[in-house]
């Protein structure tokens, strides 16, 4: 049992040493171009994480933070729940899958920034036409993967388990969640990521609001230092947000196991 722990905390340890030395990788390669290139559109590392304490330390940029993540987490959380349960109704029902199929293919056709001046006209400035731009760019990536997580169970274990008399409701619970699962987390971690993209392309190309105002204000003033560190505010909100799902999901996985096995 010990050998076991100890080779598990060693693989971590290892993992993070990799994961350290590349950002240290990076870090040098940024700092050393920066210094040859010597130009005012890209600032050296270090100064933009001198941007960052300052950025830190400031109102502006939580609340420009709290402005754009209002859209951000209502667009994902609807769509998150929308897009699942249209994915797991069309995955299971296939007259529902010919019902919704158009318009998920529409919504996967369309380029998602035509839509958002017509959302705009329809809704308005406010943060409802925000909230819809998130959601269309979020929801069908959670649908389809949802799906096609529910498409992968073997039609043989399904009547499997209707040979042993599970009813609807424990075929769902025992056989197509836990088969649909994977899919749904992955359509999830697209759909968050996504989420992060609306909000940005939202307020730089349309609504000068949060984060979208704050990246116009320094590209205007040619505030570099600022601009990147504005950015990896947000790469690193993406990063947090994409291990909270990673520990939702193996929170998930080891319930419905459990479940299975009760």
């Amino acid at each position: 049992m010990r050998v076991g722990v100890r080779s598990v905390n060693r693989d971590r340890e290892w993992r993070l040493g990799l994961g350290a030395a590349s950002l240290l990788a990076v870090a040098a390669v940024w700092q050393v171009a920066a210094l040859m290139v010597r130009s005012l559109l890209l600032p050296t590392f270090t100064d933009t994480i001198a941007a960052c304490a300052r950025l830190a330390a400031s109102r502006d940029l939580w609340q420009a933070l709290w402005v754009s993540n209002q859209a951000a987490a209502l667009g994902f959380l609807s769509a998150g729940v929308v897009g699942i349960a249209i994915g797991l109704v069309t995955g299971r029902w296939r007259l529902a899958e010919q019902m919704v199929d158009p318009y998920l293919n529409i919504l996967l056709a369309v380029p998602k920034a035509a839509l958002i001046p017509v959302l705009i006209m329809a809704t308005g400035l406010g943060l409802l036409s925000r909230v819809l731009v998130v959601f269309s760019f979020s929801v069908v990536s959670v649908a389809v993967n949802t799906r096609a997580g529910l498409r992968l169970v073997d039609r043989s274990v399904i009547e499997m388990a209707h040979s042993f008399g599970a009813n609807e409701m424990q075929l769902w619970r025992k056989v197509l969640l836990p088969a649909a699962l994977p899919g749904i987390i992955a359509g999830l971690r697209i759909g968050l990521i996504r989420s992060v993209s609306a909000m940005i392309t939202v307020e730089l190309l349309l609504l000068a609001l949060g984060v979208g105002r704050l990246i116009m204000t320094y590209q205007d003033s040619f505030q570099a230092p600022n601009l990147y560190a504005t950015a990896l505010f947000v790469v690193a909100e993406a990063l947090l947000l994409t291990q909270a799902l990673n520990w939702a999901e193996r929170r998930a996985f080891a319930h419905i196991g459990q479940a299975v096995v009760e």
